[in-house]
Order: structure tokens, then C-alpha cells, then sequence
């Protein structure tokens, strides 16, 4: 794989940007010209000693907007972990830095739209979860890249890329037309990442979770639902769970994404707004092209359907249930498990009915494992897609709960667990688990709707509580005026 420099020094004169790695990896220096907008490379000794001279931690591309274009660059990061070796970054400030040195040519208009639009980028690089990694490629699962070919293993991480989960994807467009370029820039991926040193009967792991948001018909809560005419599906999250210890590794891979045929629910100041089925349009069309690239990219589909089987989440269930039998694939099973009744009035015990259903399916499933040696001893076949109103608090508990479920036989099979012996009895990581899948569905939760997840107190503790409930009023409340209020903003950015 070509590497992609780790740490630069941006040196800035009036005609120029000069990008320098400074860890060493390379002689070569990316030149910017500020009017021309022309990229090439140089050398060191050109750089000059005048330029005014800071240090970045990447490049996250180029936009442009009214007053010309500009270079958005990493200026701060923190480190969040070692991934099979590698570091991972976690991006946590930023510049946008103007090609031209003045505003004066635009008019009024143009810059009072130049400001709001620098506005609205602002605030989506400072929207918490995005991610990158300069030696490995964060977009794409353990199983994905051990089925691989030795010309895909060689090039850039740029070129390689899942373009579903790279944020940053439309800043690199020129970027992406000059390949001598691409050790300069990388993949930023926007979710979720947790990498933590765990102990079970005295041996230590890794065990890793990364949620990768899509890019693709991106948006907040009420204002994207549904799939669009190519069937990528609002809120769309591939998450992957893995362990590592001494070169062996296991993956377990999961999908939530919204309903995906063509509905709304536009806020209109009511707490919960009708969701509306459109009824001029051919659902079944963008429903197969989800589903086609769904069985590809993962092999055989288990639809968990969350939502409520009455009232009016009712029309949703019924019309996907409806569209799966009309698919007609056999690669697609369909699960329906109403949430809210089942685990009504506390007795969060009842997720076990649902996880009986699908224990048989999700064995067949399995999982990814690679041993020492790097040789693969099991291929996952098939993933669940969880999916609820907003695929966010509902959804985040029963993935959690089918994740432990694969640990359990990933820990048993690398000789962590003894017989009979379960993850629940390990007090010190089970506190480790649930923690980290709760901050998983709060990072989900903050992107798409705003406030952290509802239902975490079961996520954190096993246990349904009144103050956890009373905590989920306070974030519902928030979520209304958010997505009444505020939302129309972010949506537009």
C-alpha cells in the first residue's frame, strides 16, 4: 500500500501554499498556486525561507465557494487507539484558509453567503466522530480487506477507498486526478471509533468498535428518511466489532439504516410528525437496488424491523413486510419484533425472544477469524440489518446485544472463555462493553439526531431505570426543539 505522509508543515507565502511532510517519509513537497489553483511538486530547498510557516495535521481537501477556493487542513488531533499496529487519529480542529487574500471583489450579497456558508462548514467539521488513519484503511472491514487482490493492496488509500464512508470525499476531488498527490491526503471517515486493552482469566486483547457512517444521502433526523433513487438508505451505519490477540483477529459486522423505500416525516411542531409513504413513485425499484448491493457487499440479509406495530409507525411495517415478499429473494429474511410492546413497562428482559429467533440464523452467520499466521479460518456470511424510526436508540441495543453474543463464541473459540463461562461473569470488561456501545449510540444519536441516545441506561447497566427514562425525556424534549428549530440548518450544510 502507499503510505500517506503522517504530519506536515504548511508554509504560506502570497502566491503560494507549500505543504511539507515533516516525519521525514518524503522529499517531495505539494505546491498549491493561489491563482492558478494549480497542484505540483517540489522540492524542500524551494520552500521560501519568508513563508509564514505553522504546523497541520493533514489536509481534509479543497471547496469553493463564493470569494474563490479554500483549503480545509487538520490543525489539531488526539490519538484514540492502535488498530492491528496502526494509529488512529481522531480529528478535532480545523482551518479554512482562503486561496485569495481579499473579499473585496464579491458584493454584499455574496459575502454575507460566503460567511454563512463558511458558517455551515465550520460547524460540520466540529460535529463530533470524524476519523483517519495514515497507514490503514479505516473504510473498509477486516473480511472486506483480506479479499483483496495484490493490485489493490498497492494502491493509495485514497484510491481504495469505500466511497460510502469518505467524508471527505468531495474536498479531494482534485486531488484525485493527480495519483502523485494522493500521499498528501486521506480517507476521513465520520462515527464512531473505540480501541481498548482488555483482560479476561489474565490474558490481554484489543477489542475494537468502529461505526462508519455513510455519506451517501446524508442528513439529519427529520429531514432525510427513507432511501433515495440509487437506494442508499438515510442514516446508513456499517459497524464492526473486532478482537485481536497475538496476530489472531475476529470481525463481527452489523448495518442499521432507515426504511429504505420512499418515505417522510417532516417536523411541523408536533412531538412525534406522521410519517408519510409517497404514492407516486416505484418503491419496489429503489428497494431492490438497496437490497442488491446490500446481499453483495455482505452476502445474505436478516431484516430486524424494530418499530412499533400499531399506531402510526403501523403503515411503515406493513408496507416493508409487504415489499420484502414482493422481492421474492431468498437472500432476505424479514424479522419483526415491536420494541416498545415487547419491552413495555420495564421487562427489557423480553429482547431474549427476539435474540432466540435469530440465534439459529446468526450461528449460520458466523463471523470473520484469521489465525496467527494470517490464515482465514471463518468467513461471516450474512449480516442483521437493524433498522427503527431513526435506527438510533432501539437499533443500538439490540446490535449491542447480538455483538456480545458473536464475542461470546469469538472469546470461547481463541481460548479467553473457559466452558461455561460467560461475558456477563466478567464483571471488569462487561462494564468495558456496555460502556463503549453506549458511547457508540450516543456518537450515532449526536450526528443524526442531535442529543445523545435514548434507552443507554439498558446499554451502560443491563437494567432499565427510572432515571434512565427520566434522562430520556430530557434528550426527547432537546430532540424536538433541535429538530423543529435548528435542524433546517444543519440539513442544508
Amino acid at each position: 500500500m502507499a503510505i500517506t505522509c503522517g504530519s506536515f508543515r504548511l508554509h504560506t507565502t502570497a502566491e503560494r501554499f507549500y505543504i511539507e511532510p515533516s516525519d521525514g517519509g518524503s522529499v517531495d513537497v505539494l505546491v498549491i498556486d493561489r491563482v492558478s489553483t494549480d497542484m505540483s511538486l517540489t522540492v524542500r530547498s524551494d520552500v521560501p525561507l519568508s513563508a509564514e510557516t505553522m504546523p497541520i495535521c493533514g489536509v481534509m481537501g479543497t471547496i469553493r465557494l463564493p470569494a474563490g477556493l479554500y483549503l480545509i487542513v487538520i490543525t489539531k488531533k488526539t490519538k484514540v487507539g492502535d488498530l492491528l499496529g496502526h494509529a488512529v487519529w481522531k480529528a478535532l480542529n480545523f482551518d479554512i484558509i482562503s486561496y485569495k487574500k481579499t473579499v473585496l471583489h464579491l458584493n454584499d450579497d455574496q459575502m454575507q453567503d460566503n460567511k454563512t456558508f463558511l458558517s455551515m462548514i465550520n460547524s460540520v467539521l466540529h460535529t463530533d466522530g470524524l476519523y483517519f488513519a495514515t497507514d490503514y484503511d479505516l473504510t473498509h472491514s477486516l473480511q472486506r480487506l483480506a479479499n483483496t487482490s495484490p493490485d489493490f493492496q498497492d494502491m493509495s488509500l485514497l484510491e481504495r477507498a469505500d466511497q460510502r464512508f469518505v467524508w471527505n470525499g468531495h474536498l479531494l476531488r482534485e486531488f484525485m486526478t493527480q495519483p502523485e498527490l494522493h500521499k498528501f491526503v486521506y480517507p476521513v471517515i465520520h462515527g464512531f471509533i473505540t480501541i481498548t486493552s482488555s483482560s479476561i482469566n489474565g490474558k490481554v486483547f484489543e477489542w475494537i468498535i468502529i461505526s462508519r457512517r455513510s455519506c451517501f444521502r446524508a442528513g439529519v433526523r427529520y429531514y432525510v428518511r427513507g432511501i433515495d433513487s440509487e437506494g442508499h438508505a438515510a442514516n446508513f451505519v456499517e459497524t464492526e466489532q473486532i478482537v485481536q490477540y497475538n496476530s489472531y483477529k475476529a470481525s463481527f459486522v452489523q448495518t442499521r439504516g432507515s426504511i429504505p423505500f420512499f418515505w417522510s416525516q417532516r417536523p411541523n411542531l408536533k412531538y412525534k410528525p406522521k410519517p408519510q409513504i409517497s404514492k407516486v413513485v416505484n418503491h419496489l425499484d429503489g428497494f431492490q437496488r438497496h437490497f442488491d448491493s446490500q446481499v453483495i457487499l455482505y452476502g445474505k440479509q436478516v431484516i430486524l424491523n424494530l418499530i412499533n406495530q400499531k399506531g402510526s409507525e403501523k403503515p411503515l411495517e406493513l408496507a416493508f413486510d409487504k415489499m420484502v415478499t414482493s422481492l421474492g429473494n431468498g437472500m432476505i429474511k424479514y424479522v419483526a419484533f415491536d420494541f416498545h410492546k415487547e419491552c413495555s413497562r420495564m421487562r427489557w428482559h423480553r429482547l431474549q425472544i427476539l435474540l432466540d429467533t435469530v440465534s439459529e440464523i446468526q450461528d449460520e452467520f458466523g463471523y470473520f477469524l484469521v489465525d496467527a499466521e494470517g490464515k482465514v479460518l471463518l468467513n461471516q456470511e450474512g449480516t442483521f440489518r437493524s433498522n427503527c424510526m431513526d435506527c438510533l436508540d432501539r437499533t443500538n441495543v439490540v446490535q449491542s446485544l447480538l455483538a456480545q453474543r458473536a464475542l461470546q463464541s469469538q472469546l470461547q473459540k481463541m481460548g479467553f472463555l473457559q466452558v461455561g463461562q460467560k461475558i456477563e461473569d466478567q464483571t471488569d470488561f462487561e462494564k468495558i462493553y456496555k460502556n463503549a456501545w453506549a458511547d457508540n449510540a450516543d456518537a450515532c444519536a449526536k450526528q443524526y439526531a442531535g442529543t445523545g441516545a435514548l434507552k443507554t441506561d439498558f446499554t451502560r447497566t443491563g437494567k432499565r431505570t427510572v432515571w434512565g427514562a427520566v434522562m430520556d425525556g430530557w434528550n426527547s424534549a432537546i430532540r424536538y426543539y433541535k429538530n423543529n428549530f435548528s435542524d433546517g440548518y444543519r440539513q442544508h450544510r
